[in-house]
C-alpha cells in the first residue's frame, strides 16, 4: 500500500514541483546532484520519499555509488520502493557489489523482495561470477514464491549459464511455462562461453521449432559456434536471414559476422561485410585486420590499418596485436617495425606481453635471430615474460640456430 501510494505521489504531484524538475535538470552528473540535494535540504523537501528515490537512482547513474550509500544511510525507515529502485539502479549501472549489498540491507530492514527485487540481484550475481551466492539466492525466491516467475527464471538461466553450471540452468529453463526470446539468448550463449558448440547451435534450432524469433542477441552468440565449428553454411544461412529479415546491420552484429567468415576463411565475404557496415568502431577495424592476417593477407591488414589512422577510430592495443601478428605471418618486417614504434610515438601506447611475442615471432620467422635476441634484452627489464622466450626459443628451433650473440 505504501508503495503504491509512493508511486502515486511520483506520476501525479512530484514531476510538477521544481525539486523534481530540477533533479530531472541536473540529470546523472554528481556536482549539480549534490547542488539540487542541498537545495531540497534547505527547502524542508527532503522528507520526500518521492524526491529521494529519484536523487539516489540519479546517483547511481552518476557513477557516484558513495554517495548513493550515503543518501541511503541517511534515510530513516527506508522503504520497498526506495530498496528496489536502488538495487535496480545500482545492477543496471555496473555496481553488482552494492546491488547485493543493498539486497542484504534491504531484508536486515525486514522488508520482503519483489520479483522485481530478485531479477536485479541475480543479475548482479551473474555479473559477479559468484556462483555460491547466486545459488543462496535462488533458494530465496524459491521460499518468497516467485520460482515461477517468467522474468525471475530468465534471470536465473542467465546466472546459471554465466557461471558456468549450464545443469542447472538448463533444468530452471526446462521448467519454464514460457520461455521468452532472453531465455533462449541465455542458453544459447551459456552454452556457447562454455565451449558447448554443438549444443549450442542445437538450442538454436529447438528455438525454431518452438516458434521463438530470433534477434540480435542469439545472432552473435550463433555466429561465435560457427565460427569456433568452421560451421560456414550455417553461419552463411544466418547472415541471409539477417538480411531478408531486415535486421539492423549494427556494430555488435555486423563485427560477428566479420569474425565469422574470416575464421572460416572467406576473407572477401567479411570485407563486404565490413564495408556494409554504417558504423565502424574500433573493434569492427580491429577484427577485419585480424582477418586479413590469419588468412596471409597481410598487406592487406596494414593497408586497412593505415585506412583507420587516416579515417578510422583511434586504434588500441588489440587493433596493433592484429597488425603485427599480420606481419609477422606474412614477412612483412619493415611494416611490422613500423607498427610497433607508432604505438608510443603516435598513440601513446604502452606494449604488453603479447606485442613483444609478435615481434620476436615476426624477426624470428624472417631469420633475423640476433635482431629478435637484442629486442628481448632491450625489453627484458620490463617484462621477463616466458612466453617472449617461448617465440624465441621457437624462431631457433625453427632455423636450427641456437648459437645467438
Amino acid at each position: 500500500m505504501e508503495a503504491k501510494q509512493l508511486q502515486q505521489e511520483i506520476t501525479e504531484s512530484i514531476p510538477h514541483s521544481p525539486a523534481y524538475q530540477a533533479l530531472l535538470r541536473a540529470g546523472p552528473r554528481l556536482r549539480p546532484l549534490e547542488q539540487v540535494h542541498a537545495h531540497i535540504v534547505v527547502s524542508g523537501s527532503h522528507r520526500s520519499r518521492a524526491l529521494l528515490t529519484k536523487l539516489l537512482t540519479l546517483a547511481c547513474t552518476a557513477g557516484s555509488i558513495v554517495y548513493a550509500r550515503r543518501l541511503l544511510y541517511s534515510v530513516p525507515n527506508p522503504d520497498s520502493f526506495l530498496f528496489n529502485s536502488l538495487i535496480k539502479a545500482s545492477s543496471k549501472s555496473g555496481f553488482p557489489l552494492d546491488t547485493v549489498s543493498f539486497y542484504h540491507r534491504m531484508l536486515h530492514s525486514c522488508i520482503s523482495p519483489s520479483s522485481y527485487t530478485f531479477t536485479s540481484v541475480i543479475k548482479a550475481c551473474a555479473d559477479l561470477s559468484t556462483l555460491k551466492l547466486g545459488r543462496c539466492v535462488h533458494s530465496h525466491v524459491c521460499v518468497c514464491g516467485y520460482g515461477s516467475d517468467s522474468f525471475v527464471q530468465s534471470a536465473l538461466v542467465a546466472q546459471y549459464s554465466k557461471s558456468g553450471d549450464l545443469g542447472v540452468a538448463r533444468k530452471v529453463f526446462d521448467n519454464m511455462l514460457e520461455r521468452t526470446v532472453v531465455a533462449w539468448n541465455s542458453m544459447i550463449s551459456g552454452f556457447e562461453q562454455n565451449g558447448c558448440l554443438s549444443e549450442a547451435i542445437g538450442m538454436f534450432y529447438g528455438m525454431q521449432e518452438h516458434g521463438v524469433e530470433p534477434d540480435s542477441t542469439t545472432f552473435v552468440s550463433l555466429l561465435s559456434a560457427c565460427s569456433q565449428l568452421g560451421a560456414l553454411g550455417l553461419g552463411c544461412w544466418v547472415h541471409d536471414y539477417v538480411v531478408s529479415n531486415g535486421f539492423n546491420l549494427n556494430v555488435v552484429l555486423g563485427t560477428s559476422l566479420i569474425n565469422m567468415y574470416s575464421r572460416c576463411g572467406n576473407v572477401s565475404k567479411a570485407r563486404k561485410v565490413f564495408d556494409s557496415m554504417n558504423e565502424r568502431n574500433v573493434i569492427a577495424w580491429t577484427a577485419m585486420i585480424s582477418g586479413y592476417g590469419m588468412n596471409g593477407y597481410g598487406s592487406e591488414a596494414v593497408e586497412l590499418f593505415h585506412q583507420m589512422k587516416a579515417q578510422g577510430p583511434r586504434p588500441n592495443d588489440i587493433t596493433l596485436v592484429a597488425v603485427l601478428s599480420a606481419c609477422a605471418h606474412s614477412g612483412l618486417v619493415q611494416e611490422g617495425r613500423q607498427a610497433y614504434s607508432s604505438m608510443s610515438e603516435e598513440y601513446g601506447l604502452v606494449p604488453g606481453v603479447e606485442h613483444y611475442v609478435c615481434m620476436v615471432d615476426m624477426l624470428g620467422r624472417a631469420g633475423l635471430l640476433n635482431d629478435a635476441y637484442q629486442f628481448i634484452k632491450g625489453i627484458i627489464h620490463r617484462e621477463p615474460a616466458p612466453a617472449v622466450w617461448t617465440a624465441m626459443l621457437g624462431a631457433c628451433k625453427m632455423h636450427k640456430n641456437f648459437d645467438l650473440e
